[in-house]
């Protein structure tokens, strides 16, 4: 393979390397441009809550008394400060969020202390590791396909991915588990080639890591055991023995874990993949779910379907390219490379799209799916190494791949330019989350706003804190509770209020309610 990748280049070694070299540098600029510009969602805050050692008990038992609050008080529960340490924030995800696997939570947690409390700092500790996918997927490449050329390749695809962007600009776990899949991907081809004692007490550790960084990560360690297990041909070998013994040492230390999951679960906070989802409606989610791997428009689920219908095409050619490349690495590689690949792509995705069609749920996500994507992108790289480079091409094919290829990085840069400009994309769910910041932007414009509500502090409370200005004050109850509205305020809204508080408001203070919108409404004089 080597021989094959270092004849006859379409154009010069160091030229490559060079371009590659820009769409890294351009990568990293995407990764890091406007963090605090886009809409801190509801998953993130919640990411807040656990960071800064609350409770969401504690943070409602003392935020929803009707006293008055500052944006201060809000982002007491978003970010550390001294009367919670890092046990605290470990209590807090084992008590209300087992399935949210520690170690990413508390590695952010002592960065935004070290770099301070913003949703930019927050944020930053994704997008910093994210830069590490560079090198692990690099030599992930190199222990695979033996050849830099793939590695290189690779790194440029996933440099300007649009999936990958997105997640690297969102404070969850999502980087840190790409990374560990590279890894500990890493780490078994190493030990499987290198068969010393070392390398596998290496791949039992990164399976701990594993484990600790995502759920889903269970799926790709099952992965790697079926892959080894067929390589060996089901044979109890020196590999497979050793095998066994890594991958039990580095379950062990996930059991703890799993009794509290098991001790203390938390079904709500998956009911939305209970949905009930149509044979099409699932099929048009796995097309844009893999199609984001080069190509992310924006389009969301609330988005007119004229823009879906129009999408159409490129989606079916980007489709065109996966299903090519897996069938050129099936063809053309052995059995220990395209069965790695195949498992890759298949470990949590096969489990899902059996969830989604026979089932007819709604369990996949692009974030979920981030192994599949790594293995696509391995695919993919190999497929344009080989019809760049192989001897075998002629010259008019190698024209028409670089063309191909081209397209492809363009197409990634195009959608990362408009997704570094958005407030809001389809990973914030803008049909839920899409009034928000006009909500913001109407309470800030009132002189000494007065924001009231009645409705969970976390998420749509806590959203609005990263949102409105300053001056904005915030008085919140439990339900079946009126507030006591003090003087001095210009502008009085009620957020999301219930039909308790508004009849309330209307009687006590005889007053009229305006409805600005379906969440927002203005305390006015009763005439």
């Amino acid at each position: 393979m080597k021989k094959q990748f270092s004849q006859n280049w379409f154009i010069s070694q160091s030229s490559l390397r060079f371009l590659i070299i820009i769409l890294l540098v351009i990568g990293v600029f995407f990764r890091f441009v406007n963090l605090d510009k886009k809409l801190y969602w509801g998953d993130e805050v919640f990411s807040s809550l656990r960071i800064s050692g609350y409770t969401q008990s504690e943070m409602n038992e003392q935020l929803s008394n009707g006293s008055l609050l500052t944006i201060e008080d809000l982002h007491k529960y978003q970010y550390p400060n001294p009367e919670k340490n890092a046990i605290d924030t470990l209590k807090g995800v084992m008590l209300e969020d087992s399935q949210i696997l520690p170690l990413y939570l508390v590695m952010n947690r002592f960065w935004v202390e070290w770099f301070g409390n913003s949703v930019a700092v927050t944020r930053s500790f994704s997008a910093f590791i994210s830069l590490l996918t560079f090198p692990c997927i690099y030599w992930l490449c190199k222990e695979l396909f033996e050849s830099s050329l793939v590695g290189w390749i690779a790194m440029a695809l996933v440099a300007v991915s649009p999936i990958h962007v997105v997640y690297a600009q969102e404070a969850r776990a999502y980087s840190l588990w790409i990374v560990t899949i590279l890894i500990s991907s890493v780490a078994l081809l190493r030990a499987m080639r290198l068969k010393t004692k070392v390398s596998w007490c290496i791949y039992a550790a990164t399976l701990s890591l594993g484990f600790y960084t995502h759920l889903f990560f269970t799926l790709v360690a099952f992965g790697q055991g079926i892959y080894v297990i067929a390589i060996e041909r089901f044979r109890l070998s020196k590999t497979s023995i050793y095998y066994l013994i890594s991958s039990l040492a580095g379950f062990l230390t996930f059991v703890p874990w799993i009794w509290i999951i098991i001790t203390n679960p938390q079904p709500e906070s998956v009911s939305w993949a209970s949905a009930k989802q149509t044979f099409f409606a699932s099929v048009a989610r796995w097309a844009g779910i893999f199609s984001r791997t080069f190509l992310d428009l924006g389009i969301s689920p609330s988005d007119p379907g004229k823009l879906k219908i129009a999408l159409i095409p490129f989606i079916l050619i980007i489709l065109a390219l996966i299903l090519y490349s897996i069938y050129i690495i099936c063809r053309r590689t052995s059995k220990e490379v395209w069965l790695f690949v195949l498992t890759l792509i298949g470990a949590v995705g096969l489990p899902l799209l059996i969830g989604d069609f026979v089932f007819q749920k709604r369990y996949a996500t692009s974030r979920y799916t981030l192994s599949s994507v790594l293995g696509i992108q391995l695919a993919v790289a190999y497929l344009f190494s080989t019809k760049l480079t192989s001897i075998s091409t002629k010259v008019w094919q190698k024209k028409l791949w670089s063309l191909v290829a081209f397209m492809v990085i363009i197409g990634g840069i195009i959608s990362c330019t408009i997704s570094s400009q958005a407030q809001m994309w389809w990973n914030k769910v803008p049909e839920k989350n899409q009034e928000l910041p006009q909500i913001a932007q109407i309470v800030s414009e009132g002189n000494k706003p007065l924001l009231i509500s009645d409705a969970s502090i976390i998420p749509p409370i806590q959203i609005l804190g990263h949102l409105v200005d300053p001056k904005v004050r915030f008085q919140l109850v439990k339900k079946n509770q009126l507030p006591e509205i003090t003087n001095g305020f210009t502008d009085i809204f009620l957020f999301r209020p219930s039909d308790f508080l508004k009849a309330g408001i209307e009687k006590i203070y005889n007053s009229k309610l305006q409805q600005i919108n379906d969440l927002l409404w203005k305390i006015t004089k009763s005439t």
